[in-house]
């Protein structure tokens, strides 16, 4: 079976773009792990598949896949992406705002040009069952035991769920074994996007994140987005923050509860081809 693709990045976190706008595509785990292989396939750490959307009001539909071929409720630089190819494929306009399905609910999204997207990420959600997490109330941070290790977690979904961890500095070496030992936490029944962030000050930051199902990955928009979430409860950032990720910088805002959160960042196409799947 030949699938053509399209290989896209948001400040490094990198993807295989498929179209089934007009037929769907059925891939099982193997042969998902098998396209995100570097040495034998493309390589990714997450694959999109844009969909025709089920909703009248929305431009297409999109569901994703992890490299390990588990699925993922939503990817913040994948959506800028898929907003992209859109563009480039003639289904959005530079200014529009245009609806899409994402796999944790509608989602809004703007391009300023063809390669910047403004996504709007929904509000964020704190309430442990919605995330989930393990905790009987809300609280701005909790106590997490991690390999014998007590140390203070936020905790908050944005359509998946992200554990945040505030650092004094991001070449700590606990960091290594800290992320994916948070990802995988029994707390988290799903597991858990872990993301470290160092305040520079109210709205400047630096984080690093450890995704659940494809490891450290250059950047994470919904892990960016998660960070400022968590800061701005606590009120140790501003309602306007960038975000310094290892391949590059992302801008998110947040009013507060009431509001949704706005992610802007770029979208960069790497090339096309054809995978020839067994």
């Amino acid at each position: 079976m030949a699938l053509r693709f399209t290989k896209m990045h948001g400040l490094g976190n990198d993807f295989v773009v498929l179209d089934a706008r007009a037929a769907s595509l059925r891939l099982n785990p193997i042969t998902v792990r098998a396209i995100a292989d570097r040495h034998t396939g493309v390589g990714f750490d997450q694959l999109l598949i844009i969909e025709r959307a089920r909703d009248p009001a929305c431009t297409a539909a999109y569901s994703i896949r992890n490299a390990d071929g588990s699925p993922s409720e939503q990817c913040g630089n994948g959506a800028r992406c898929i907003g992209a190819w859109l563009h480039r494929a003639g289904a959005a306009a530079i200014g529009e705002v245009m609806k899409l399905e994402s796999p944790a609910g509608i989602i809004g999204m703007r391009l300023t040009d063809p390669t910047t997207v403004a996504v709007e990420m929904g509000e964020p959600e704190f309430e442990p069952a919605r995330i989930p997490f393990d905790a009987p109330t809300a609280a701005d941070t909790y106590s997490l035991d991690v390999n014998g290790e007590r140390i203070d977690v936020a905790a908050v979904s944005m359509g998946n769920p992200h554990a945040v961890l505030e650092v004094d500095d991001l070449a700590d070496p606990r960091i290594e074994r800290l992320g994916p030992a948070i990802t995988t936490h029994s707390r988290f029944p799903r597991g858990a996007n872990a993301g470290f962030v160092e305040v520079l000050d109210a709205r400047n930051v630096k984080l690093r994140v450890h995704e659940r199902g494809a490891g450290w990955t250059q950047a994470c928009g919904t892990g960016a987005c998660a960070a400022v979430a968590t800061l701005r409860r606590r009120a140790r950032v501003a309602d306007a923050v960038r975000v310094q990720l290892p391949g590059g910088a992302l801008d998110i805002e947040w009013q507060g509860p009431g509001h949704a959160l706005w992610m802007t960042g770029p979208a960069a196409f790497v090339f096309d081809g054809e995978y020839w799947a067994a």
